[in-house]
């Protein structure tokens, strides 16, 4: 009787054994059901979700094309260093699937007539609304000084190609314009009619044809390289345009380098503004207080992380406009 309840003991707790065995078994294979469902449906979303569209903004490669433009060294207008800017520029437009035009004309400026070339790269969108990025590739003209104008001419010229590249791919709502202006420095001293040539030109034909009215935006990038970088609220700008870029610089993180007060600036917008089309300049003034329009402006100066906060910078404030045409 003894031995036959402690068999039947024992096979109470090899069953009880086996059946906690079995759940335990259960239980596990159905976490690891759940677990692979659960990590494989993380992978599937994230694969599926589009990347930011500022995350492929790379400050290097456009450093890379910062370092470039300068080797031609001084680029005022009409000089043969401009037109080796141009076919760079153009070059690399063309090898992004860009189309791109020359907006050719001649300025009449207080030491004659020079000829000046707008350079246009066109990205299609959805919609034939069309957002304006540009800034000037030009540099100053000084008598005495080699000025290669790594940040005042380059980093302006090297963002906008990072930028093209970036536009080119990917499938946009909005139709992009990446414009190039020439003239922007002055010939002799600056002045209302002595200054912005390009833009001024630029602004006058689109009014004249009338595809102005298609512009919903114009960013304006310039001096946007500084390793100190410190972008200015310039009072000018349309006061919504600006806003979104000083939020989407707060939402990235880059706060700290979009506090440069508030100040008002004649600049390549101006034109655009005049005109009421919606304008919004980024700039560094910091420049101004040091090696502004000296020799001193030359490639060290700049940095590819000032390149990259502010591409991204204005990468996220078109995916904003791309965001509210829907």
């Amino acid at each position: 009787m003894n031995q036959a309840m402690e068999v039947t003991s024992t096979l109470d707790r090899s069953v009880r054994s086996i059946t906690s065995l079995w759940k335990f078994r259960t239980w596990h294979g159905l976490i690891l059901v759940v677990g692979a469902i659960v990590v494989g449906g993380w992978f599937a979303w994230h694969r599926s979700s589009p990347v930011p569209m500022w995350r492929s903004f790379d400050g290097a490669r456009a450093f890379e094309d910062l370092r470039n433009v300068a080797k031609f060294g001084p680029r005022p207008p009409s000089s043969a260093a401009l037109e080796e800017t141009r076919q760079y520029i153009s070059m690399r437009l063309a090898d992004d699937g860009i189309e791109v035009w020359h907006d050719n004309f001649t300025a009449d400026t207080p030491v004659g007539n020079i000829a000046m070339t707008n350079i246009i790269g066109i990205v299609p969108g959805e919609r034939p609304s069309v957002v304006v990025v540009a800034g000037h590739y030009d540099t100053a003209r000084l008598e005495g000084i080699r000025f290669v104008g790594a940040n005042d001419g380059g980093s302006s010229t090297a963002l906008l190609l990072e930028l093209a590249r970036v536009l080119a791919g990917r499938k946009n709502r909005l139709t992009y314009w990446v414009v190039f202006f020439d003239g922007e420095e002055a010939l002799q001293q600056w002045s209302e009619t002595d200054s912005l040539y390009g833009s001024r030109h630029m602004a006058e034909q689109l009014a004249a044809d009338g595809r102005l009215k298609n512009l919903r935006a114009l960013i304006l990038v310039d001096m946007v390289g500084d390793r100190r970088l410190d972008i200015l609220r310039e009072s000018n700008s349309t006061a919504w345009l600006s806003a979104l870029v000083f939020t989407s610089a707060r939402e990235l993180g880059y706060q700290s380098s979009f506090s440069g007060g508030t100040y008002p600036v004649e600049d390549d917008h101006t034109a655009f503004l005049k005109r009421e089309v919606p304008a919004v300049d980024i700039i560094d003034l910091t420049p101004f207080h040091s090696y502004h329009h000296t020799e001193a402006d030359t490639v060290d100066k700049c940095s590819a992380h000032s390149l990259q906060l502010v591409g991204r910078v204005v990468l996220a404030t078109l995916d904003k406009l791309e965001r509210s045409s829907q």
